[in-house]
């Protein structure tokens, strides 16, 4: 296992989490397979996008690795008139993370940060470590705290 800027920073937090190690694949880098290789309900692993808004620029929104982002209620929730994903080319210049391997926290700014609301049906959530192979159990009211984000209706129906 590798200690990451995540671990450390729940450390310092004093946030208990686990950690969970799985064998990324390079060819499909999706939660949904991370999800597979840990054995775990899809709806409980939550993926990070990193979106721009015309109006706010950055933003995060974590959401389970099987659901899709529903870009209309995040441009509504944000104040922004549109919002879409970035480029992936831009991703780790803006958030210190690789795609794969991005978390919600320890990014290279804090950007405003939206979870969806679904993570409250349960005790605990699974995100990045920051890196591809490890992700974190953590309670998703320690992460809403840690990133200072809220829970909202962000996926598409």
């Amino acid at each position: 296992m590798t200690k990451t800027n995540v671990m450390r920073i729940l450390e310092n937090g004093a946030i208990k989490y686990k950690v969970l190690e799985y064998q990324a694949d390079e060819n499909d880098l999706s939660g949904l397979h991370a999800a597979k290789q840990l054995g775990q309900n899809p709806e409980q692993v939550f993926k990070t996008l990193v979106l721009h808004g015309d109006k706010s620029g950055y933003l995060v929104c974590c959401i389970p690795v099987n659901e899709e982002l529903d870009l209309k209620k995040v441009a509504q929730i944000s104040g922004n008139k549109k919002t879409e994903m970035i480029p992936m080319k831009e991703l780790l210049p803006v958030t210190g993370y690789i795609r794969g391997g991005c978390s919600p926290i320890g990014m290279k700014k804090k950007f405003p940060t939206y979870i969806d609301e679904t993570a409250i049906l349960f005790d605990e959530i699974i995100i990045s470590a920051g890196i591809r192979g490890e992700q974190v159990v953590i309670n998703p009211y320690e992460l809403k705290k840690v990133v200072q984000a809220d829970f909202y209706d962000l996926m598409k129906y």
